[in-house]
């Protein structure tokens, strides 16, 4: 792990593990620590960015796949091939918790959101695409049921509300969408791509699908349940961001690993705002915002020159020097090396 400072953009520490990292994320509550998961290893480590080391970690399987925050906050859940489960990982103890056993072929999971407005029972929904169904699991009771599909799924995901799981088969380019409480296929939608990454927007009104086919986003309506259009977003669009502050404008940010770049564009409007160059083959993009200014930062992962770029947002607002441009090409602020091969990033408090 490289730990970087975003307030001077250098290196401060290399962290080593015993394991590859290819997942971390930030503390669901906001405390100053992240977790990272070495999938080879089972394990799960927790980083404090006090010190800069290892704390604590815990190892709940021979394998695992991905991790994600509890919908409480409270907890990872962390899907394990081996042996396959769905196991809980409660951050108090950082001990593993509740276990729900599940088929050999799971290979992703999604979990439910919380809503402040509407309750939403906490679930997750995961994929077993050989067997071509979805496990819709609740945390509740640990309790879970099969939905068997026509196609395999490769990615799903619950609408805001719980009510609806939507299910993407790249085998097949298309989306079934499932009533969670009956189980039964509400509509069976074509896609142009073979959907590889999904993002949702906070409200949970939109769904953003890159994979290979088009060249584009392909933007669902989960609660109309239809396939709005396919926006071109540069070439071989991959992992994708959507940032929604509190002011000024929506951008969703789109790598383009083939081409080191990463596309901007307004989801609202889907116009074309950036095409910014960044190193080579980004994987991951997100945000960060300085202590002593109220300036953002886009920061992207670049998986293949193992360094990260930083630009500053302000760079899309600020007035062109030409006339009516077709888009902004914005500008690196800098480049910060940090170690062979990075894949996935969070941002943290110090």
């Amino acid at each position: 792990m490289a730990a970087v400072d975003l307030e001077h953009f250098r290196l401060r520490r290399q962290i080593p593990l015993d394991g590859a990292p290819t997942a971390v994320v930030t503390h669901p509550k906001g405390d100053p620590a992240v977790y990272v998961l070495a999938p080879d290893a089972g394990t799960v480590y927790e980083i404090h960015s006090g010190n800069l080391a290892v704390g604590r970690r815990v190892k709940a399987g021979n394998q695992a796949i991905s991790m994600l925050p509890s919908p409480s906050g409270d907890a990872l859940w962390v899907l394990y091939r081996d042996p396959a489960s769905l196991v809980e990982i409660p951050l108090k103890t950082m001990q593993a918790g509740k276990r729900i056993p599940l088929r050999p072929s799971a290979e992703s999971f999604d979990v439910t959101q919380p809503d402040p407005d509407h309750p939403v029972d906490p679930m997750a929904v995961v994929c077993c695409p050989k067997d071509k169904l979805v496990v819709i699991a609740s945390f509740r009771d640990n309790t879970q049921r099969t939905v068997p599909l026509e196609v395999q799924p490769d990615l799903a995901c619950f609408r805001k509300d719980g009510q609806l799981v939507m299910a993407s088969s790249r085998a097949d380019r298309t989306m079934t969408i499932v009533d969670v409480p009956t189980g039964r296929t509400v509509v069976h939608l074509p896609l142009p791509i073979a959907p590889s990454y999904q993002i949702t927007s906070a409200q949970g009104g939109m769904l953003f699908l890159t994979g290979q086919g088009v060249d584009g986003v392909v933007i669902v309506f989960p609660y109309s349940t239809e396939v709005w259009q396919t926006v071109l977003a540069g070439h071989g669009p991959g992992p994708m961001l959507l940032w929604e502050p509190l002011t000024g404008p929506n951008y969703l940010i789109v790598t383009n690993p083939s081409s080191n770049s990463v596309t901007v564009l307004d989801p609202d409007t889907t116009k074309l705002v950036a095409v910014i160059g960044v190193g080579e083959s980004p994987c991951q993009v997100l945000m960060a915002g300085g202590k002593r200014t109220e300036e953002q930062f886009m920061l992207a992962v670049n998986e293949k020159s193992g360094d990260l770029a930083v630009v500053r947002m302000l760079a899309l607002t600020e007035p062109q020097l030409t006339s009516k441009p077709r888009f902004r090409s914005a500008s690196l602020f800098t480049m910060i090396p940090v170690g062979e091969s990075p894949v996935s990033a969070a941002v943290v408090a110090m």
